[in-house]
């Protein structure tokens, strides 16, 4: 594995990309960015509807996320983007290539997912949309720069299993 520099905390809506991703932000001292804060307009509208997005929505808003990325790298900081990533293409397009960019996958199953959802509030993302992002999800394969974490646990537990998997002091 190489230097880990960017991490991705993906996973569908709910798993708990945003709370284990800023966590690992605080613990490293490292940028944070939630992903979605960079969707364009039209996208959070239609997902406010309850309409599912399709890769054309999704194409502007992942290459925001690996812009963001290569101004990170070229202010030689280290960041970490809770983002969706639900589709191996798409963590293509936000690593660009690069080996610094390293993926945390939150696995969860549907129903305590669901669960979650049904109790979070103030979020334009409806529970209504869980099945397609599971419909969607194409969970990273051994050839990827990624590891799977099952997210039963607290979430500083969560962050504590990252960092040692993933050899990163905190």
């Amino acid at each position: 594995m190489s230097a880990v520099r960017f991490i991705v905390v993906m996973g569908v809506s709910g798993c708990g990309k945003s709370t284990v991703a800023a966590f690992l932000a605080g613990r490293l001292d490292w940028e944070f960015i939630e992903g979605d804060a960079l969707h364009p307009a039209a996208n959070v509208e239609k997902m406010r509807q309850g309409i599912p997005l399709d890769d054309t929505d999704r194409e502007p808003w992942l290459h925001e996320i690996a812009r963001t990325i290569r101004d990170w790298r070229g202010a030689d900081k280290a960041g970490i983007i809770a983002c969706s990533a639900l589709r191996r293409c798409y963590r293509e397009t936000i690593a660009g290539g690069a080996d610094d960019v390293h993926f945390v996958y939150l696995r969860g199953s549907s129903p305590s997912i669901a669960q979650r959802l049904a109790a979070r509030q103030g979020h334009y993302m409806p529970a209504s949309l869980l099945e397609s992002q599971f419909a969607t999800l194409e969970e990273p394969g051994p050839d990827e720069p990624a590891i799977t974490i099952d997210t039963g646990a607290p979430a500083d537990e969560l962050v504590t299993e990252v960092l040692g998997i993933l050899h990163l002091a905190a």
